[in-house]
């Protein structure tokens, strides 16, 4: 516990994720005006403040885009509804301000590979998008686009783009989720052979091993980067739920998921928990518990083994979009998602992020009235890092210059 104005105050990250992909969440659509991206966005915050929350974690670089004047892609489209126009004024500016004012951190979420959402036509990008300067970095996989993750150049670049936030920013995290190498598409592979070939084949015998070593490179390059700008910035990531399956690996979860970090989307999760590439990890346990295939209550106890006694915050990603809306009768039960949180506080658990904002606004089995008045009624400070140089007035920082 710690200890504020001589009250014990539960230490328990309380976020939420704030997507701006497609629009889920903010703006709600394209092409308003400044003044109502602002005020939806004043909005957003006052619900999470009225839940109790502590945290928001806002997507800021979707799809290879910006939130922000960026040297390292275009003005996103979910702004204005055209790539590459300006907004008239600098949203992550005034969303890092408005967070702060209320005394929620702010999470800057990134997407580092995806360029597009539905199509693969490079000329359909902004005039100044880089994939346009360099096609050479650029993969099609599916009906999207993709920055190729084995490209030594493609690496930089991508922590370069992150660095920027970092150093022009007083964000408190950077935080990614769980896309790396796309999800898998039955019986197509990933393009990059050729890749592999130029730069994998002499240092790894299978491509599998390289492809991993490649997102390890970038999670390990991000966080250097990330502590040599500000020593108090947190990264933290939100992968897939399973890390591998006990059938492909003894050490692995007592799951039967069909797809796993490891084997599937080349992410090492446990990789960068043993080797401190971050401060918190918060994977997405989509799933009831005593859910067969993949158990809600074992999973979190698989992550809570691989975190203990490491300086490694474990949150839990919490499925809010499934409440009442999924063909498990699991989600149809009210108590379901109140259990989930009452066996995280029972656990080494240290909070949640709940995907998304929109899900849990929408109340589906009262859920946002037992975070208001039970499970988030007592306040929560933010569970402390120890092993990170904390700032001068953490929360409220240099947000005025907007």
């Amino acid at each position: 516990m710690n200890k504020m104005c001589g009250k014990d105050k539960t230490s328990e990250l309380r976020a939420v994720w704030i997507a701006t992909v497609t629009n889920i969440d903010w703006p709600s659509k394209k092409g308003l005006t400044v003044k109502q991206q602002k005020e939806e966005y004043i909005k957003l915050l006052n619900d999470v403040t009225e839940m109790g929350m502590n945290a928001v974690v806002v997507q800021i670089k979707p799809t290879a885009d910006a939130f922000y004047p960026s040297s390292y892609g275009p003005w996103s489209e979910y702004l204005t509804g055209v790539q590459g126009k300006d907004p008239g004024y600098d949203p992550l500016c005034f969303l890092l301000e408005e967070t702060h004012r209320r005394k929620l951190e702010f999470h800057a979420w990134f997407n580092p590979y995806r360029i597009t959402m539905n199509h693969t036509d490079l000329n359909r990008l902004s005039e100044d998008h880089p994939a346009r300067r360099h096609p050479d970095w650029v993969a099609a996989y599916g009906r999207q686009l993709y920055y190729n993750p084995g490209i030594p150049a493609v690496q930089d670049f991508i922590v370069k783009g992150i660095e920027e936030v970092v150093k022009n920013y007083d964000i408190d995290a950077v935080h990614m989720d769980d896309y790396f190498y796309p999800y898998k598409i039955a019986g197509v592979e990933f393009p990059d052979l050729d890749t592999y070939e130029q730069y994998g084949k002499n240092c790894f015998e299978n491509i599998d091993d390289w492809r991993r070593d490649n997102v390890n490179k970038l999670v390990k390059q991000i966080n250097t980067a990330i502590k040599k700008e500000k020593p108090h910035v947190k990264f933290g990531i939100s992968p897939f739920g399973v890390w591998r399956n006990k059938a492909d690996d003894p050490t692995g979860s007592n799951t039967t998921a069909g797809m796993t970090n490891y084997d599937d989307l080349y992410a090492d999760t446990r990789e960068w928990i043993q080797q401190g590439y971050l401060d918190y990890i918060a994977p997405q346990i989509y799933w009831s518990i005593g859910f067969a295939p993949a158990a809600y209550d074992i999973l979190v106890d698989w992550w809570k083994n691989e975190t203990e006694g490491r300086p490694v915050h474990l949150y839990i990603g919490q499925a809010a979009y499934k409440i009442n809306q999924n063909a498990d009768p699991a989600w149809s039960d009210p108590e379901e998602y109140p259990r989930q949180i009452a066996l995280n506080r029972s656990s080494s658990v240290m909070g949640s992020i709940h995907f998304s904002l929109k899900d849990v606004n929408r109340n589906p089995l009262g859920i946002k009235d037992r975070l208001i008045n039970d499970l988030y009624h007592n306040p929560a400070l933010i569970p402390e890092m120890p092993w990170l140089t904390a700032p001068a007035g953490s929360l409220q920082q240099n947000d005025e210059k907007c």
